[in-house]
């Protein structure tokens, strides 16, 4: 090649100089090859090795880190190094650059030069996505941290950058995954919560945010504990508010009519205080009860007008509806027991208790023991699966006592946290059911100690008065922690809450306010006694 041979003829005119007998052989060899055939370069090159031992060697690595530079370096070398002119090759110019051979070994060196410094620029842009990635989670935190610590406006912050029309999908998931671990959530419980939610959606067809942003978001607050939260507070009593609707038209403008008739605390006052209360539902003895405890307020507060009293009986209201604290700590698993008649919204309510447990993160068994009513034990496996909860069943007709032994067993040995026992929806007066329940409280006693932990009522709010009646018989034939007031939104007998706490003492812990799982909501009574008496 002539740049191989342009080398040589350097590398010969310089040891020429140096040692004029040594080098002759190898620089008239080289200057004989070209003449014979210089368009031949690599029968050249193999001749030629053998001499350059060392010097004329180094050459060769050049090509490989950067064929572009030894492309351009040849070039020179061949208008350098004409075949046709052997004369002008040892003159000043080229001796310097090929001073015992350093000449070759500079190719090499200026070309990987360039390569060096666009490197960093070629791994920049592989490196960019994990930056944008941190990016945007950087600029998410410090918009959170800077943010109303309430819940839904932490939410619309993370679905903000998402759009109006924003969609399920990997960015989604990302986002809410994160939000929960910067409000405190393990990653692990994180990863779980965010891969139930999305489960979920795909079940039920989801695909816009704005179809489930509300049940996300009281996904969230259980998940979080942030039921209690401010926020989180005025969406219960907002839907409470909403709930009581009916009610509130019939007690809360029967109240404000009353109290703008009357200018004094009069005895005609007091019976038609007592008179409204009656046709709220409340009963004959929770009527009389309550306005003898108005009464006893009003003097000691000194109040002598209607409007004073007000005040006096949303106190009241709130006083009877305090639930007073107990012991919550159970040996796991917890069981509960669901009792109430068919027709109350019983089975929807196991089912909604179960959800709200599954999103706080416990491990839930559904046990169907009511066998008597037809497609029970079906109607519970499907919100079992829709829940994500376990489910255990002996089918139609089986012996309810027997279902919740084996469920007992099965919530045991498979360290299940809690366990709902469904009941056959048992009419009060039928005693031979009320014995299967006493019986089955037994079985279950004797498997766990302890258990039942919680035996809850389910009421309809519609029945009005005789829902007093159900509470009367169930306290007595099986015993009862808590009330559940269904259907609340859609009567306006609602006055039979107050009825149920004032005679029988037992707090009301849930209200049922729509058909939605979210829709089960804690029961407040500061929140219930404003919401009934707004004006």
């Amino acid at each position: 090649m002539g740049f191989f041979s342009s080398i040589k003829r350097l590398w010969s005119s310089n040891k020429t100089s140096e040692a004029p007998e040594t080098p002759q052989t190898p620089a008239q060899t080289s200057d004989s090859q070209p003449a014979e055939s210089p368009a031949e370069s690599a029968p050249a090159e193999k001749p030629e090795a053998p001499v350059q031992k060392t010097e004329a060697l180094t050459p060769e690595p050049a090509p490989t880190p950067e064929p572009e530079a030894v492309v351009e370096l040849t070039e020179q070398a061949r208008s350098e190094a004409d075949p046709s002119e052997s004369a002008p090759e040892p003159t000043t110019e080229p001796v310097p650059d090929a001073a015992s051979a350093p000449a070759p070994e500079a190719v090499p060196v200026q070309a990987p030069a360039p390569a060096r410094e666009q490197r960093p620029v070629q791994n920049a842009a592989p490196a960019s996505s994990p930056a944008a990635l941190s990016g945007w989670r950087d600029t998410l935190l410090l918009t959170l941290r800077e943010a109303e610590p309430r819940l839904s406006v932490w939410l619309s912050i993370v679905l903000e950058d998402l759009g109006p029309d924003a969609r399920t999908g990997d960015e989604l998931w990302d986002r809410i995954r994160f939000l929960l671990t910067a409000l405190g959530a393990p990653e692990d419980e994180a990863r779980a919560f965010v891969a139930d939610f999305a489960a979920w959606a795909e079940r039920m067809e989801y695909e816009e945010v704005a179809d489930f942003r509300s049940e996300l978001q009281y996904r969230l607050a259980l998940a979080l504990d942030l039921e209690d939260e401010e926020d989180e507070r005025n969406r219960i009593f907002l839907k409470l508010h909403q709930g009581l609707e009916r009610t509130r038209e019939q007690l809360g403008k029967g109240l404000s009519t009353l109290f703008a008739s009357h200018g004094d605390l009069s005895d005609d006052f007091w019976d038609e205080l007592e008179e409204l209360f009656i046709m709220a539902d409340m009963g004959v003895e929770a009527a009389m009860e309550l306005c003898k405890r108005l009464k006893a307020r009003a003097r000691s507060a000194s109040a002598t007008t209607p409007e004073e009293l007000r005040p006096l009986l949303a106190a009241e209201l709130e006083a009877i509806f305090r639930i007073p604290r107990r012991v919550v700590a159970v040996n796991p698993p917890e069981v509960v027991l669901i009792i109430g008649v068919n027709g109350v919204g019983k089975t929807t309510t196991i089912a909604k208790l179960a959800y709200r447990a599954r999103m706080q993160g416990k491990k839930v068994l559904l046990a169907a023991a009511d066998t008597f009513r037809a497609a029970a034990v079906e109607q519970l496996g499907i919100w079992a699966e829709r829940t994500g909860s376990g489910f255990h069943s002996k089918g139609q007709d089986a012996d309810p006592a027997a279902v919740a032994w084996e469920a007992m067993d099965i919530a045991i040995r498979d360290h299940y946290d809690v366990v709902f026992v469904d009941t056959a929806g048992r009419l009060h007066t039928k005693s031979n059911l009320m014995d299967e329940l006493h019986k089955i409280r037994e079985i279950i006693a004797r498997k766990h100690p302890g258990a039942p932990h919680r035996s809850i009522l389910i009421i309809d709010a519609t029945t009005g008065q005789n829902a007093l009646q159900q509470t009367k018989i169930f306290k007595e034939a099986a015993g009862i922690d808590e009330l559940i007031l269904t259907k609340l939104d859609g009567t306006a007998k609602g006055g039979v809450a107050v009825a149920v706490s004032m005679q029988y003492g037992i707090p009301i812990t849930y209200v049922g306010l729509g058909e939605k799982m979210e829709d089960l909501r804690p029961f407040n009574g500061d929140d219930f006694a404003k919401a009934l008496l707004e004006q």
